[in-house]
């Protein structure tokens, strides 16, 4: 399942990507990828959501650390050429271009709790990845346009996650 999502988001890229420009996009690629890492890096033992794959993909993912790389590799991307290379300049158009991709995503997820490929943890549920989901996508944007504001932002948004779940101190060990 998490192949197909990936090989969906790639199509998508291809098809809709702003390829032309994609040297404006690479920094914040880098910022999602470098956000997801340190993510991991930080919550390595307390995990907050953990990716899981069917008895089929087993032996190809061999479970969260594979599965994530490959949604590092390229649904990131992808998402970033999509997302940034279709921004609209109207407001009203930007907030449901956000919207748009806050669902998405939150779509992807619930099909993903729904057949067991994505277990929650330590208290978090769907309604912390949409709140997660609309700063992330708002940071994206932020980043495009201003990366050390969003730099500032997202450090402060990660403190206060930490602070909010309680994220024990003996996991940076």
């Amino acid at each position: 399942m998490h192949f197909i999502y990936t090989m969906l988001f790639l199509a998508a890229a291809i098809k809709w990507g702003d390829w032309r420009n994609w040297r404006a996009y690479y920094p914040t690629i880098l910022f999602f990828i470098g956000g997801d890492l340190l993510k991991n890096a930080l919550l390595y033992t307390h995990r907050m959501w953990e990716y899981q794959e069917t008895v089929i993909g087993e032996h190809i993912f061999f479970g969260h650390l594979v599965i994530n790389l490959m949604v590092m590799a390229i649904v990131y991307p992808s998402t970033i050429l999509i997302y940034l290379g279709k921004y609209p300049h109207i407001w009203w158009k930007q907030l449901l271009w956000q919207a748009f991709w806050i669902l998405l995503y939150a779509t992807i997820e619930c099909i993903d709790l729904h057949f067991n490929l994505l277990h929650h943890y330590h208290g978090w549920n769907m309604w912390w990845s949409l709140a997660f989901d609309a700063v992330m996508f708002s940071m994206l944007r932020l980043h495009h346009k201003n990366p050390l504001l969003a730099w500032g932002l997202s450090m402060i948004w990660m403190i206060v996650l930490w602070n909010v779940f309680d994220v024990p101190m003996k996991t940076l060990k």
